[in-house]
């Protein structure tokens, strides 16, 4: 390695002193020694790329467990160099990493700290993606396209992974890329929870489109509402066309369940289209909030009464400033499925 080169790292992200650079306080010395009690040696650890820090922080809060310590870094050409200040030899290892923007610097990041796990000798890795990336290129809807979501699970695979904790695919069959066993969790249990405490009048779940009907169906039955459809043709990339709305929506306060939003390009023009049929209010919520391009303006700018999303991939700052924008943490769903994981227990218990 140059050393000169190493010396100069453009970030630092890692263990549990963090410096408002985000540098942490181990710097390049030697492997930091923590005092445990046998018991906790014989628990797992969980380690968090520099995705969704907040979150991993949040999820060994619930479990009771610090946050890994690690030195994450990046030379001045922008090459990752990950190092593991813990020793993780025989270890049930968690990786939390969402693949959000920047989409690819995240991915590579999860793939170098599952080859450091692996090669540190650790028991098990399981890669925990509260948001998986290129998720929406899963089939070869035009000639000579990708199948990048299968690339993305062979190369975790071949990496390391021995395991996945995945939330809210963007389509289930996504599970069947992986060779490696993968826990697909749902954040519907905390969206529920929080529509079900605002007790809306009237309500109708709303599914954007004809994909996620199955997904809008499961949680109108939970909230015991009707269901509703916005048929929906796609132009281009990022361009959609709403055509017309399947269901009754007059006079009826309206729910729109994605399970991304993105540009906020649907989101916007089919609370346009449940207006324009009667409905009386619109909120709407969903699970992975990607806000790319002018998705903020859009929603700031929209009828929307309230935008509901989770914590897998963390807020913009300009985001943060919308007051239409609620955003529910997964962190507890989280916690608990890493320990039934670890623990070898069920769970689909805790899709309810």
């Amino acid at each position: 390695m140059d050393n000169e080169k190493a010396a100069t790292p453009a970030s630092v992200t890692g263990g549990n002193k963090q410096s408002s650079g985000g540098s942490t306080s181990a710097g390049s010395g030697p492997e930091k020694k923590r005092t445990r009690g046998a018991g906790e040696e014989k628990r797992f650890k969980i380690f968090s790329g520099s995705a969704n820090r907040a979150l991993a922080e949040e999820v060994c809060k619930f479990v009771g467990l610090p946050l890994g310590e690690t030195r994450l870094q990046r030379f001045s050409d922008g090459e990752v160099y990950f190092q593991l200040l813990e020793n993780v030899r025989g270890v049930d290892v968690f990786i939390v990493q969402p693949t959000s923007y920047p989409v690819d610097q995240h991915l590579m990041e999860l793939l170098i700290m599952i080859d450091a796990c692996k090669r540190a000798s650790a028991r098990r890795i399981t890669v925990v993606m509260p948001y998986y990336g290129y998720a929406r290129q899963d089939r070869k809807d035009r000639p000579r396209v990708a199948i990048s979501s299968k690339l993305v699970a062979d190369l975790l695979t071949r990496a390391g992974a021995n395991r996945a904790l995945l939330v809210d695919l963007h389509a289930a069959q996504i599970q069947g890329f992986f060779d490696i066993p993968v826990d697909h969790m749902f954040a519907s249990p905390v969206l529920v929870s929080y529509f079900r405490e605002r007790n809306l009048p009237n309500l109708t779940v709303v599914s954007p489109d004809a994909g996620g009907v199955e997904r809008a169906r499961f949680f109108a039955k939970k909230m015991e509402a009707p269901l509703a459809i916005v048929d929906k043709r796609r132009t281009d990339i990022n361009v959609t066309e709403v055509m017309n709305v399947i269901g009754d929506v007059e006079g009826r306060t309206c729910l729109i369940l994605d399970d991304i939003i993105d540009t906020a390009g649907t989101l916007v023009k089919t609370a346009e289209a449940l207006l324009e049929n009667g409905a009386l209010k619109v909120y709407a919520c969903a699970s992975h909030p990607v806000l790319s391009g002018p998705a903020i303006e859009r929603i700031a700018n929209s009828r929307l009464e309230e935008l509901v999303v989770t914590n897998t991939i963390p807020l913009r700052e300009e985001a943060q400033r919308v007051s239409k924008i609620k955003v529910l943490s997964i962190a507890g769903l989280l916690g608990r499925a890493i320990e039934s994981i670890h623990l070898e227990t069920s769970v689909s218990t805790l899709f309810n």
